[in-house]
C-alpha cells in the first residue's frame, strides 16, 4: 500500500510540475531580412511571441534572450554586451489569451556557430518558459578587401614612378 501511494505521490508531483510550466508559449523567429550566411559585423533581428496560454494573468513577466557558442571545445554562454544592447523585457501583467511581441536585434562580433533562445520568467512562477533554439552560423570576414588593396596596389608604384620622371625631369633639365 505504501508503494501505490509512494507512485502515485511521485506521477502527482511530475504532473503537477509540468502545468505549472505551462501557461506561457514563446515562439522564435527569425526575421527574414536576415543574410543568409551571415558573416562578422553583419547584424540579425528574431522576433518572438509571447502569449499566455493560461486562464489566469501573469503578473511580473520578465523577458530575455541568451547566446550560446556550440563549437566544439568552445561550448560556452556568450556575454551579450558587445553582441546586443536590447535589455530584457518586462510586462507588469499578461492578461489570459494576450500576447507580448518584441524583436531582439543580434551584432555578430566572432565568427561561430551559436545558439539562441528566449527565456521568460514571472515574478510568482516556479519555471521557467524557454522558447525552441535558433541555430546560426558566423564566418569570418574577410580581412584583406580587393576593393580596398587594388588601388593601393597599383596607385603606389605608379605615383612612385610619377615622382621619379619629376625628380629625374628636373634633374635633366639642371645639366642642360
Amino acid at each position: 500500500m505504501n508503494l501505490r501511494a509512494l507512485i502515485l505521490a511521485t506521477g502527482l508531483t511530475f504532473m503537477a510540475s509540468a502545468v505549472t510550466a505551462g501557461p506561457l508559449a514563446i515562439n522564435l523567429s527569425a526575421s527574414a531580412n536576415n543574410p543568409v550566411m551571415p558573416q562578422m559585423g553583419d547584424r540579425l533581428s528574431y522576433h518572438t511571441v509571447i502569449r499566455n496560454d493560461g486562464t489566469g494573468s501573469i503578473d511580473g513577466l520578465i523577458v530575455w534572450i541568451s547566446l550560446v557558442e556550440v563549437d566544439p571545445g568552445k561550448e560556452q554562454p556568450v556575454d551579450l554586451e558587445d553582441w546586443s544592447a536590447h535589455k530584457a523585457v518586462v510586462a507588469r501583467a499578461l492578461a489570459a489569451g494576450d500576447k507580448l511581441e518584441t524583436d531582439w536585434p543580434i551584432r555578430l562580433i566572432q565568427a561561430g556557430t551559436y545558439r539562441v533562445v528566449i527565456s521568460a520568467a514571472t515574478r510568482s512562477g516556479t519555471a521557467l518558459a524557454t522558447s525552441p533554439f535558433a541555430d546560426f552560423t558566423v564566418r569570418r570576414k574577410p580581412v584583406v578587401e580587393s576593393v580596398r588593396v587594388l588601388p593601393v596596389a597599383l596607385g603606389v608604384p605608379i605615383m612612385l614612378l610619377l615622382a621619379l620622371l619629376g625628380v629625374w625631369r628636373k634633374s635633366y633639365k639642371s645639366t642642360i
